[in-house]
């Protein structure tokens, strides 16, 4: 994010209000399906070169229609665009086929990096190992295992940002060693999260030389199972790992030792899309009373012929928190319904490749977003042949149908009834995959770190152009 500016973007101060960052200005036509957005001018890549309307439409071609051979995790939250363009160097254009509520805000992603549509011309995967872009700091080095380093940029087209010279980000695994960077003063923040332990190790040992902030987190672990496996293609046993978690006792001991926290369905707890609880304990899995939802899993797993002590392997991120803490609870839920589950923590890549080729029974996995929006929630529970983030191998027409439908209503209490009904048949009747528990972001950090406010997600207000450091 430091080197890289974005079309829109989130005011990290007033999350989350959209405003412009190469964009100036933009406006819809009357009947909502043209956006003609207007690029600053002046604006320079890290090379010299101008940053046009061309570099824009360029960058949303690659995620809206990639070229063979190139994935585009982001391509089915724009099937509502038609066509990208530019038909001077500071207009963009964006022609949609049907008007889509999270349109603007999707514009406004902080994955959305505007590349040089000279380079992706020549190689489109070139920007999958280099760094060349617009935004406050210039790339310095990458150090494998060590750190990565960025320096100003003095042509950066905001006046007087950014403020650091430069930084040093530094690669540490394990949550010990990044809890004593911080406490040691080697590293200012540490900018998605601390549990509570380590929150108060920091703040122990700094005192009023520590600050502390918190969030809500618009993130939650995902259970995820593979549709195309026996017996996890029957409904009644995916009802029945669901059913067997406790997920308020999961809130209140994994919420001492993990950043793990809130009972929540589809959407984060407290925002406007929520479930409400009254509405959250009809679903399996969400009620108050453990022992009858365990005896209606053991039930099922009987209707179903899935013999005592049927055994099978979860796959999970070799990430202590919130990743193997989790496992370890899954693990133990799933026993006390006759289940006998192998834990495997893997490395990152073959943990998602083993996910993205279908190789597990089951899977830890996570959905973190970058606003309370449900077309990027809900894509996680599309069939997976229309969206490449849905793990969980199954078709479901339903499901997509309800998607888009939701999708282009624009008044919330228009869509309500139908995410609803989405979030029922998801994870309630079906239980494709679903929810453990959700996050709360902890962040200790210097006081001397100043500019810099936390939200509810760690992929938004990560540029740095804001930040300065206290003497």
């Amino acid at each position: 994010a430091p080197h890289y500016s974005t079309l829109l973007r989130f005011d990290p101060q007033n999350y989350p209000k959209i405003v412009g960052d190469v964009a100036e200005s933009w406006s819809f036509s009357r009947d909502g399906l043209t956006l003609t957005v207007k690029i600053r001018n002046g604006i320079k890549f890290h090379d010299g070169t101008p940053l046009t309307a061309q570099d824009v439409k360029a960058t949303y071609d690659k995620i809206i229609f990639p070229p063979e051979g190139v994935a585009s995790a982001r391509k089915a939250l724009y099937v509502m665009v038609d066509k990208v363009e530019a038909p001077d160097n500071s207009t963009v254009v964006f022609k949609l086929k049907n008007i889509a509520a999270s349109f603007l805000a999707n514009l406004a992603s902080p994955w959305n990096f505007i590349y040089s549509a000279e380079r992706l011309k020549k190689d489109p995967r070139w920007y999958e190992k280099n760094v060349m872009g617009s935004g406050p700091f210039m790339f310095g080095e990458h150090v494998a295992g060590s750190h990565w380093t960025g320096k100003k940029n003095p042509n950066y087209f905001m006046p007087g940002r950014p403020y650091l010279d430069g930084f040093r980000a530094i690669f540490i695994r394990d949550t010990a060693p990044r809890v004593a960077a911080v406490r040691s003063g080697q590293a200012i923040v540490e900018f998605r999260g601390f549990n509570p332990a380590a929150r108060d190790d920091i703040v122990k040992s700094l005192g009023n030389k520590a600050v502390v902030q918190e969030s809500p987190w618009a993130c939650n672990i995902l259970v995820t199972l593979n549709n195309e496996k026996k017996p996890f293609s029957d409904a009644r046993v995916r009802r029945a790992l669901t059913l067997a978690i406790d997920r308020n006792e999961a809130s209140k001991a994994l919420s001492q030792i993990s950043v793990m926290k809130y009972v929540g369905g589809v959407f984060r707890p407290g925002s406007e899309f929520a479930t409400q609880p009254a509405e959250l304990i009809k679903l399996p899995g969400f009620g108050k009373d453990i022992n009858a939802a365990r005896a209606e899993a053991k039930k099922l797993l009987k209707e179903a012929g899935v013999p005592e002590g049927f055994s099978f392997v979860l796959k999970n991120r070799n990430v202590k928190e919130p990743y193997e803490v989790s496992g370890v609870y899954l693990v133990d839920q799933w026993r006390k319904i006759g289940l006998n589950v192998t834990h495997t923590p893997l490395e990152g890549g073959p943990y998602f490749n083993d996910l993205r080729q279908g190789n597990f029974d089951a899977g830890v996995d996570f959905d973190c977003e970058f606003m309370d929006e449900p077309d990027l929630y809900l894509l996680k529970y599309l069939s997976s042949e229309a969206s490449s983030v849905n793990y969980a191998r199954y078709k479901d027409a339903t499901l997509d149908e309800l998607y888009e439908r939701q999708s282009r209503m624009l008044d919330l209490k228009d869509r309500l009834p139908l995410i609803r009904q989405m979030e029922r048949r998801a994870i309630g009747e079906q239980a494709y995959q679903f929810p453990l528990l959700w996050w709360q972001r902890i962040v200790p950090h210097s006081s001397r770190l100043k500019g810099w406010k936390i939200g509810p997600s760690h992929y938004v207000n990560q540029d740095l152009r804001d930040v300065w450091l206290a003497q």
